[in-house]
């Protein structure tokens, strides 16, 4: 559950106070519409305390009841004087006109001391509510300042634009070795099988050692070292007359054979060589050879460039707007502002640019394969004229080396 900031707390405090402000304040009675009457004494007290009688025009009839009489009007008014045969005073009174409760006598002042508590009372949780209010939207926007304050939309947008260009050269790379290695495959195989055909199987046990009948495996269709790597090292173990780790040696001899023929002819020796499979081969070569040493350098480098980059880009995500920023919790805020830290100076002038677009012609460069030349002729052309870098690309590519394993 995420953790809701301290400021929203006080501002929701402070709308709950000013809600129970505004209750108080709704609750304070309110004085009725009235219009004076006429209304006869009956009795009087010095204290202003009388029965009273008026005329109710609501009921249509005449009501008696308590009254706060003027206990300081004109003598004169008062009872007896007013009325000698009767004994009755008069006073002027307020009778209610609307609700529940009109034609009743309605004291100006009655409900003031109610009334003052009530508006006391929301004047005072005003007071406090106010406050709160107060310092939760100026602490919730400090606190939105500064959330926002490692948002950088503009770095992180660079910095997946030079991602997806050095991404894509890196994949794009890939793809051009890989279409080398195929159309060499075939090549490869032609070559590993005319050379290990040529070896009996005699000779690879001499060299793989003791431990295997070399008449048993005749018998059992097994006579060259091309047998044996088609084999395997599973097959020859269950074999006639191979003892225990024989398989192993064997199979490892021919490996070893094939690798060496590899070595031998991976090269202008069978560049040179006509035929459709040669052509292909060149024309895959033409792509990477085309690039040149520092692009073929700058593709390999793209890959890791974009894995460390990618990786930067994704903890900087929340950084790439002030709505993702603000959504983000404190340990996504902290790490987006870290990597757009490093993202900085890895981005900083025209170097990322220029990495972007040197990265987007490359791509372009090891996309633009010579598809429409089946025949090689301009790939050929191409290899007369510098076939060093050719065959030294195609050792590069396809020579087993020694933290590669060696071809099955």
């Amino acid at each position: 559950m995420r953790h809701v900031p301290i400021f929203r707390w006080l501002i929701a405090l402070g709308l709950a106070v000013f809600a129970a402000s505004y209750a108080f304040y709704a609750s304070a009675p309110e004085d009725p519409e009235t219009k004076q009457v006429d209304l006869t004494v009956l009795s009087e007290k010095a204290d202003g305390r009388c029965t009273v009688a008026w005329s109710d025009p609501y009921a249509h009839k005449r009501r008696t009841g308590p009254y706060a009489c003027d206990p300081e009007r004109d003598p004169l008014l008062k009872a007896p004087q007013y009325d000698p045969d009767s004994g009755h005073g008069w006073e002027t009174g307020w009778m209610v006109t609307e609700g529940s409760g009109r034609g009743d006598l309605w004291v100006l002042g009655q409900d003031d001391a109610a009334y003052e508590r009530a508006i006391d009372r929301s004047d005072d949780l005003i007071g406090i509510a106010l406050p709160l209010l107060l310092v939760g939207v100026v602490g919730g926007n400090v606190r939105s300042l500064y959330r926002l304050s490692g948002a950088s939309p503009s770095l992180v947008r660079r910095a997946r634009r030079v991602e997806e260009a050095a991404r894509r050269l890196g994949q794009d790379h890939a793809r051009a070795v890989e279409a080398v290695r195929t159309a060499w495959e075939p090549l490869r195989s032609s070559l590993v099988d005319e050379a290990l055909g040529r070896v009996p199987i005699e000779r690879l046990r001499r060299s793989a050692g003791r431990g295997c009948d070399a008449k048993e495996l005749r018998r059992c269709g097994v006579r060259t070292a091309r047998d044996v790597l088609e084999a395997g090292t599973p097959v020859l173990s269950r074999l006639p007359g191979v003892q225990p780790g024989a398989a192993e040696r064997l199979t490892a001899g021919a490996r070893k054979l094939a690798d060496d023929t590899v070595r031998a002819h991976a090269g202008r020796p069978v560049l040179e060589r006509p035929g459709p499979q040669v052509a292909e081969l060149l024309n895959a070569l033409h792509v990477l050879v085309d690039v040149g040493p520092q692009g073929r350098a700058d593709a390999l480098r793209a890959g890791e460039f974009a894995d460390g980059l990618g990786r930067l880009t994704a903890a900087a995500a929340p950084a790439a707007g002030r709505r993702s920023m603000l959504r983000a919790d404190a340990g996504e805020r902290f790490a987006a502002k870290g990597a757009t830290a490093r993202l900085r100076p890895l981005l900083a002038g025209a170097a990322a640019e220029a990495d972007a677009a040197r990265f987007a012609q490359l791509s372009i460069d090891l996309l633009r394969g010579p598809d429409a030349d089946r025949a090689g002729v301009a790939a050929r052309a191409d290899y007369e004229r510098r076939p060093t870098a050719y065959a030294h690309l195609l050792t590069e590519l396809v020579v087993p080396g020694p933290d590669r394993p060696p071809a099955p």
